[in-house]
């Protein structure tokens, strides 16, 4: 009988132990809620005060072994949430990290803003467009915090924005959902340092047999050039710095492309922004299309922006 209860007992405290690991310091265990015998005999006995059953201490120990226990799993998971995917030694442990993730996004993020989840499960309002590059250390949500509902997205190689007249692609299929269907009031584009798109734009040759990527980084040939034209007497990594940015105002410049665009920017219902993250030093900056300082047509087009800000 008494191994029967012991049993049980053992059962629930280890059943428990989630609340005794995260409550109580491990290795001093029971003895933050200590048993004695009143020092006022006239005082009732609380279950504060009460005298330590002799025939508990096994239950004390077993209640140290299972927090012990706890409070090791506790610190590997604490050592997985910043483990790198790179590290990570096959499928089964980089799903299992992924697993571990979006556990973790569910209990302390989605749960507790299930009010506003539950909105957007309706319908979505973002305020911007984000159009960046696909390349995978510049995540906007990461760098610029944005929070589920709060930006419709796209990426590609480069951040490019084809003109209208190249033809349909997911990037303008994208730009029409945003601007007429979600009625964003900004689109921002962002670029980056060692764009490996950008570097391929300018070292490519026109008699360079094309590839889905040379074809695609076509679309910023127009930056390219006049990256040629201004930098001659640079090197090629300061080129490519500078084209860097300067296909992002093409790309802005391009959207005004498409009629339903270039209206909205008119009338003061969308602004077009650029940014240009350097993961190198970690500074950002940020400016915004002077749409009155801009001229597009078929022969030459300018640009003019305004609002510069730099953020480090």
């Amino acid at each position: 009988m008494a191994w029967s209860i012991r049993s049980r007992v053992s059962s629930l405290l280890r059943s428990e132990v989630r609340v005794v690991g995260s409550l109580f310091h491990w290795d001093t265990c029971w003895r933050t809620v200590p048993f004695s015998v009143p020092t006022n005999s006239s005082s009732a006995i609380s279950s504060r005060t009460r005298p330590w059953p002799k025939f508990m201490n096994w239950a004390r120990m077993d209640s140290c072994y299972a927090a012990a226990s706890f409070k090791e799993k506790q610190s590997e998971n604490k050592d997985t949430d910043v483990w790198n995917m790179a590290e990570a030694g096959g499928d089964h442990e980089l799903f299992g990290l992924m697993k571990q993730r979006f556990l973790s996004f569910k209990n302390h993020k989605y749960m507790k803003e299930l009010e506003h989840f539950q909105a957007l499960s309706k319908a979505q309002y973002p305020k911007f467009m984000v159009i960046a590059c696909a390349d995978s250390r510049v995540c906007p949500s990461n760098i610029l915090g944005f929070q589920p509902g709060e930006a419709f997205m796209i990426r590609n190689i480069a951040n490019l924005v084809p003109l209208m007249k190249n033809g349909p692609s997911e990037c303008n299929a994208a730009l029409e959902f945003a601007v007429t269907t979600l009625e964003v009031e900004n689109i921002l584009v962002i670029g980056h340092s060692s764009c490996a798109g950008i570097e391929n734009l300018m070292k490519i040759q026109e008699d360079v047999e094309s590839s889905f990527i040379n074809k695609w980084v076509t679309n910023g040939n127009v930056a390219k050039l006049r990256t040629k034209a201004a930098t001659a007497h640079l090197s090629f990594a300061q080129q490519c710095r500078f084209c860097e940015k300067e296909s992002i105002n093409q790309s802005l410049l391009n959207m005004l492309s498409y009629p339903w665009i270039e209206d909205k920017v008119r009338s003061g219902l969308l602004s077009l922004h650029g940014g240009y993250y350097n993961f190198s030093s970690c500074t950002f900056e940020k400016w915004t299309l002077d749409f009155n300082g801009c001229t597009v047509n078929e022969e030459s087009s300018s640009y003019a922006i305004k609002e510069q800000e730099f953020w480090s």
